[in-house]
């Protein structure tokens, strides 16, 4: 038994080198992890029966943990490239649109529990000007009239300074900004969570200094908002805020409070 373990040891060791040669400069950390808890059952479960070799084991279980990492990269990739469309033409069925976000934050909820780096590059991406696109409505709104999928008619923008960690969302009619919100904002690594209030509105371009949850009581009278957030500021003390999913050069996908997801698309040059 010995004997053979040594042997499962030194295969897995040619199998990680030689998988690093072909393309994965770096194992993944849950890949590594994976080896190192499977690797004893593997060679003592073979030494047992007798029959095919460690060798052969330890590749076939490295052939699976891989083929399911590159099953949910490829996940992302096409919810992305579906997503995306749907940006630009507004016209993809919604019910699609909808699955590619719930796919999306599933799939990369995995990603970046694999690559901690992940959650760094989102908040870098974050930052600048989003035109909302797309959303299902807050969980209220489904449980109302079922599941609520749709475009947003309006323009209405969502803007990020990752630096001075000020969030500023906007209405309009036109290029007219309506109704604007300004505030400031706070991103948590780990679990991607922006938490967020407001403190001043600018009606038409007149800035009013708003007091303590008085932006959420707004945003759920005229509808942008749930009724969930005022009750986290009054009852419970906390703030607004979103679950992200992810944010690149082109799109932002996230959960809101109120349970909605949403997408939007980068517009700075507006």
């Amino acid at each position: 038994r010995m004997v053979v373990g040594c042997v499962a040891f030194r295969a897995f060791a040619l199998l990680l080198i030689a998988t690093s040669v072909a393309g994965f400069q770096t194992a993944s950390p849950i890949v590594a992890q994976q080896l190192r808890s499977a690797r004893c059952s593997v060679h003592r479960n073979n030494a047992l029966a007798g029959g095919r070799s460690p060798l052969a084991g330890a590749m076939g279980l490295a052939a699976t943990i891989a083929g399911g990492e590159a099953d949910f990269r490829a996940d992302i990739k096409s919810a992305r490239e579906l997503l995306v469309t749907a940006s630009v033409t507004k016209s993809e069925n919604q019910e699609a649109v909808c699955d590619a976000l719930e796919s999306m934050e599933q799939n990369m909820r995995k990603l970046c529990k694999e690559d901690a780096s992940e959650a760094d590059a989102l908040l870098k991406n974050l930052n600048g000007q989003w035109r909302l696109i797309f959303t299902t409505g807050t969980m209220e709104t489904q449980k109302k009239w079922g599941r609520k999928v749709s475009y947003f008619p309006l323009k209405a923008t969502q803007s990020f300074d990752t630096k001075t960690m000020e969030i500023t969302n906007g209405i309009f009619v036109g290029d007219l900004a309506v109704m604007k919100f300004f505030g400031d904002f706070e991103f948590n690594l780990k679990s991607r969570k922006l938490e967020f209030d407001f403190d001043a509105i600018a009606l038409f371009g007149f800035k009013i200094n708003l007091p303590k949850g008085k932006a959420a009581e707004l945003g759920s009278a005229t509808g942008l908002g749930s009724s969930n957030n005022v009750d986290m500021v009054e009852r419970q003390g906390k703030r607004p805020f979103f679950n992200w999913i992810s944010a690149d050069s082109e799109i932002a996908t996230a959960r809101g409070g109120g349970g909605g997801l949403a997408l939007w698309r980068r517009c700075d040059d507006e």
